[in-house]
């Protein structure tokens, strides 16, 4: 994937030894494990009347919080997605998902009832 090249809204310049600077923020760190703060909770509201667990919180980057999703989908044998910041599983698995990022070292906390 070609990175985009974003610059600070210079357009021109008639300084020769000018160089553009890229305003590209380095690739976000991902926290280790028992430094990652989750919160695990249901959602109904926007989907038709089903019923999903989000899983909210994770700080890193987009292709370690996609291995996280497809690995608790995988271990509940359900579908789901990863976006916005967010892991979506399919169904009601909220205390499995929690049970499941306890053993991998990750600190939980189940939210709402």
């Amino acid at each position: 994937m070609k990175k985009k090249q974003r610059y600070s809204g210079i357009v021109y310049s008639t300084d020769e030894d000018f160089a553009f600077q890229d305003t590209e923020t380095d690739e976000v760190t991902t926290l280790p494990n028992r430094q990652q703060d989750l919160r695990v909770m249901l959602d109904r509201k926007m989907r038709g009347g089903k019923t999903v667990t989000l899983v909210k919180g994770f700080v890193g980057a987009a292709a370690d919080l996609e291995m996280l999703g497809k690995k608790l989908k995988q271990k509940c044998g359900v579908g789901g997605s990863t976006k916005d910041g967010e892991i979506i599983i399919q169904g009601d698995f909220k205390h499995r998902i929690v049970q499941l990022l306890l053993d991998e070292g990750y600190r939980v906390k189940p939210v709402g009832g």
